[in-house]
């Protein structure tokens, strides 16, 4: 169960969740997309969120910037965060135009304001749970969509909601965050999303 319990930090781990959430949207959708601009859309999500933010780590490792993949201490956020932010305006600006696809483009919008929210809080010397941001964004990011499209998506708001609480359950298992870091991950996550909705719903 232990294993189980700890398996949740890396299966929802906070780089997988904008993907996530883009490939969430396409499949639930009911516009039509080619399969060329469903491809580019998604592959460039892929490189820009998963594939280079990895090799990033890996060069702020070799520079002794952080240690640990999972940023326990505190002011190892801060470059890790600060190219979310890049990255997330480099999509926002050449991938997902507000005009293409506007649930998509807010979706970024309110990972910008998140990713901004924990670095702030960074500079407080508060270590925000980012895996709480994560799936707490794509929870409320797919709560947006079933009332966008009228789409009853209870089983897998539900599966999210679980996921939240195992992945909670699962850093607190690790004791990488408190209750409170959790608490203000969460919202940190839902709250810019909430924000972005009067902008597309």
């Amino acid at each position: 169960m232990k294993y189980i319990i700890r398996s949740l930090s890396y299966i929802f781990h906070p780089l997988f969740m904008p993907i996530a959430g883009v490939l969430l949207y396409f499949q639930i959708s009911p516009r039509f997309f080619n399969s060329s601009f469903l491809f580019s859309k998604v592959f460039a999500t892929v490189i820009m969120t998963v594939i280079i933010p990895i090799l990033s780590y890996f060069m702020l490792k070799n520079l002794n910037l952080v240690t640990e993949i999972h940023l326990k201490k505190v002011k190892e956020r801060r470059y890790p965060l600060l190219m979310q932010l890049l990255f997330t305006l480099l999509l926002l600006k050449i991938v997902f135009k507000g005009y293409e696809i506007p649930e998509v483009y807010f979706f970024f919008v309110g990972i910008l304001g998140s990713s901004l929210a924990a670095l702030i809080l960074v500079f407080a010397k508060f270590k925000a749970s980012l895996h709480m941001i994560g799936i707490s964004g794509l929870l409320t990011f797919i709560i947006g969509l079933s009332i966008h499209f009228n789409q009853n998506l209870l089983l897998l708001i539900a599966l999210l909601v679980i996921g939240c609480g195992g992945t909670a359950t699962s850093r607190l298992d690790a004791k990488a965050h408190t209750y409170i870091e959790l608490i203000i991950g969460f919202f940190v996550g839902a709250l810019p999303q909430l924000m972005s909705f009067k902008y597309w719903l």
